[in-house]
Formats: C-alpha cells, sequence, structure tokens
C-alpha cells in the first residue's frame, strides 16, 4: 500500500485523494442523523483534498456549511463549513482505519442505545462462510476501495 489517503462515493462517479487527515470525530447532532441516514455521522477534517473523479452536488443545509455528496448514488461525502474546514465522512475513505475517531460531539443528540450498540449479540444461525458464499455469486456494482482508471467496469469483466 502507498499510504495515500483516497477514498470516494460508493458507485465511483466522485473519487477525491487527501494530503493529511486532521481530527476525527463522532457527531450526534440531529443535522448529522438525517444527514447519514443514520443515528450519527463521523467525520474526518481533510487537508489538501483534490477531486480525482468528477465533483460532489451541495446542498446548504445550514448557514455554517454545505453537504456534498455524489448526485449519482447519493453517497453522502463531506461537510463543507463556512469557516473553511473540510470534514469528510470517514466510511468513504477507502481505509476508514486512516481516520480513528477520538471525540464525540453534540452529546445532547445522541441516541438513547448508542452505548449499547457494542454489547449487542451476534445471531446464533450467523455462518460467514455461507454470507462469504453468498457474497461471491453477486455481481457488485460498488466501486472498490482503491482507484480505478474507469469505472464501471465493461460488461463481464472484473473491477
Amino acid at each position: 500500500m502507498s499510504g495515500a489517503i483516497t477514498g470516494g462515493c460508493q458507485c465511483g462517479a466522485v473519487r477525491y485523494r487527501v494530503g493529511r487527515l486532521g481530527r476525527s470525530s463522532v457527531c450526534h447532532c440531529r443535522m448529522c442523523q438525517k444527514a447519514t441516514g443514520n443515528v450519527f455521522g463521523i467525520f474526518v477534517t481533510a487537508h489538501g483534498l483534490d477531486w480525482t473523479r468528477g465533483v460532489p452536488a451541495r446542498y446548504r443545509s445550514s448557514d455554517l456549511g454545505e453537504r456534498l455528496f455524489c448526485a449519482a448514488c447519493g453517497t453522502p461525502l463531506a461537510v463543507d463549513e463556512t469557516s473553511g474546514n473540510l470534514e469528510l465522512a470517514i466510511g468513504t475513505l477507502d481505509d476508514p482505519a486512516q481516520a480513528r475517531p477520538t471525540v464525540q460531539l453534540h452529546l445532547e443528540g445522541r441516541a438513547v442505545f448508542f452505548a449499547e450498540l457494542a454489547g449487542l449479540p451476534v445471531p446464533s444461525d450467523y455462518d460467514p462462510a455461507r454470507i462469504a458464499r453468498q457474497d461471491a455469486r453477486l455481481r457488485s456494482r460498488q466501486h472498490p476501495d482503491y482507484d480505478t482508471q474507469t469505472w464501471p467496469p465493461a460488461e463481464g469483466t472484473a473491477p
């Protein structure tokens, strides 16, 4: 691995490269919940960001900034704050482990079950081998977690 910090949307229409990552945070505010379609958002400050394929669409969600997303697949990509900070959704990084969260924000909006998530049981019939067999049969149209010259691949070829 080259150590490059890259990422993009689910369909591959928007890709980026980052020079350096800053603080990564879990945000529990209602705006992040709505924007991500989840009970929290996890974002990391991006320094030296270049859009390498396509450009994201923008939605002005507040006076403080815009939400950036892929117009083709809808993936939430980033928050572009009027203060000059750009924060990427860490799930869009090719390697999300590069942005391990260090703080939580807006705890007043935290879902009441948030602290219980890590302790949830795994279903007794969960079979990783069965899941792997199912995954091997499907043809994913999701962009892989690395840069490609073109996307999507030609019909009948592997990514």
